[in-house]
């Protein structure tokens, strides 16, 4: 082994003790974690690839450690990681195909634009929120060059704080020292990474015994998703995967991107219910449900009954996990936020840009790694539930995410406002210097090579194609990205293909 292999090992244990720490699982649990290195995959300036890793391996332990406690075994199973699975996973909604057709992604409005003093990103995705964008800017015209010039005159700020006055998306571009010492950065940085305890002293939770190949950690339990886009639905399409019954419930007046909801729906039932109108079906669903994972707003759901201590007060014994873009604290708490908005604000858009342009990660990572950390943090609540009792809250942002990626992931120091680790550029290839619009559905893993399965002797990413499969389902045929957690006896991939989104009655299985 040389002495880079020796400290590429060291860097793996060291994110994966840091995460599996802050989900305050057994230290003595990590040597379970071995890692399949492969050159190329997320290659970024910042360390996204670790990041990526360290997320889907304490994920997946949290699972093998379940799993472990329910099936009545003697040691927690070994976990393997690899990255092939990893980087494919965290692009998954790039692979999608649905009867042979590519997926629609970022739309006209999302994107990037120079203003009078800097750069500005918008999101416009749903049709409500390119409406508030207009409407901000006083346009009626949507043209891509209408909406450039307009912004060219004003500065990064003021379309900041216009848009979201107006109930849109947009963000200045800051650097990673503005956002330090900007009010919610600060916030976010005084906080942990996973957020978690108890509510009560509810009795320890008595879990059904689970045995069968392959071995369900979550069979049996009951998972109600209020949860949109990709983060939240990434844990619970994770939390499916080992054998939760997971019931995806949205407003029939809040629309959804069909390729987006099936690149995340596997192993899900999805249900359309106005939580005010149809009080009587959400009320009769939590009262069985056993986890409650939300990812509106902070705050935005409390009317219901869902903050954590009214939800544990009616359901005692509940699991309650909480998603946001910028925490439930400081003076953005208020704010809806995506992947993409949070890289610009944090100063990771700065660092993987140029002097000439902003940049982005190889994939919407923040989602994605924060999506693998919550389904950890529910998994491990219940396994301290069925010791200690309690019902239990876990709480992430995607800032904190970010913020870790920044100054911790691979070794970089919590001081540094840059991770340093490698040169500029480093690894990349032609697309050095990617622009304002790369990283946002431009995929370039695949090589001369791509086709080569995961076989885990090969060091080198190449492609995707060994972590995708094919399968029928009611929107079609469709093509996805097979699961990143794995663990010795587990489930290789979900047991349910993705439905119409809405389709399914509003009941547990």
């Amino acid at each position: 082994m040389t002495d880079n292999e020796n400290i590429e090992d060291i860097k793996n244990i060291e994110d994966t003790e840091y995460v599996w720490s802050a989900l305050g699982g057994d230290p003595a649990l990590v040597p379970r974690v071995s890692v399949t290195a492969r050159k190329g995959a997320l290659e970024a300036r910042l360390p996204v690839r670790e990041l990526a890793r360290a997320c889907v391996g304490a994920c997946a332990l949290a699972a093998a450690e379940l799993g472990a406690r329910r099936g009545g075994l003697r040691e927690v199973p070994r976990v393997r990681v690899d990255d092939g699975a990893v980087a494919t996973a965290f692009v998954s909604e790039r692979h999608l195909l649905i009867s042979g057709r590519a997926p629609v992604t970022f739309a006209p409005l999302s994107r990037f634009w120079r203003t009078a003093d800097g750069w500005v990103r918008t999101h416009a995705n749903y049709q409500h929120h390119r409406a508030r964008l207009l409407t901000a800017l006083g346009l009626s015209d949507d043209r891509v060059s209408v909406v450039e010039s307009v912004l060219a005159e004003r500065s990064a700020l003021d379309v900041e704080e216009s848009v979201y006055a107006a109930g849109g998306l947009a963000v200045a571009l800051r650097t990673p020292e503005e956002w330090a010492g900007h009010p919610q950065g600060v916030a976010v940085a005084a906080r942990s990474l996973v957020e978690h305890g108890r509510l009560d002293a509810t009795h320890a939770r008595v879990l059904a015994p689970v045995d069968g190949d392959p071995l369900l950690p979550a069979a049996g339990l009951r998972v109600l998703d209020l949860t949109r886009v990709i983060a939240g639905p990434v844990a619970t399409r994770t939390l499916a995967l080992l054998g939760a019954d997971v019931l995806r419930v949205d407003r029939p007046q809040l629309p959804e991107l069909p390729d987006q909801h099936a690149d995340t729906g596997f192993g899900k039932r999805s249900t359309r219910l106005d939580l005010r109108a149809d009080r009587r079906a959400f009320e009769e669903l939590l009262a069985t449900a056993d986890v409650v994972v939300t990812g509106y707003r902070p705050g935005a759901l409390d009317r219901f009954g869902l903050s954590p201590e009214a939800l544990a007060e009616r359901r005692p014994g509940v699991v309650l996990a909480q998603l946001s873009a910028w925490g439930a604290y400081g003076p953005w708490r208020e704010r809806r936020g995506f992947d993409s908005l949070v890289q610009v604000a944090t100063g990771i858009a700065t660092a993987e840009g140029s002097p000439e342009r902003p940049g982005a990660l190889p994939a919407q990572a923040l989602d994605h790694g924060t999506g693998y950390l919550l389904a950890a943090g529910v998994l491990r609540a219940l396994t301290e539930q069925s010791y200690d009792g309690g019902s239990r809250f876990v709480r992430l942002t995607l800032a904190r995410t970010a913020a870790w990626l920044m100054h911790g992931v691979g070794g970089a120091d919590a001081g540094d406002d840059v991770y340093a680790g490698r040169g500029a550029g480093a690894g990349r290839g032609a697309d050095a210097g990617r622009g304002a619009d790369a990283g946002n559905d431009l995929y370039a893993g695949r090589g001369a090579d791509a086709g080569r399965g995961a076989d885990a002797g090969n060091d080198l990413y190449a492609g995707p194609d060994g972590w995708l499969a094919e399968t029928d389902s009611a929107l079609g045929r469709v093509r996805y990205v097979l699961p990143p957690v794995s663990f010795a006896g587990g489930p290789v991939d979900w047991g349910r293909a993705p439905g119409v989104w809405g389709s399914d009655a509003a009941r547990w299985a």
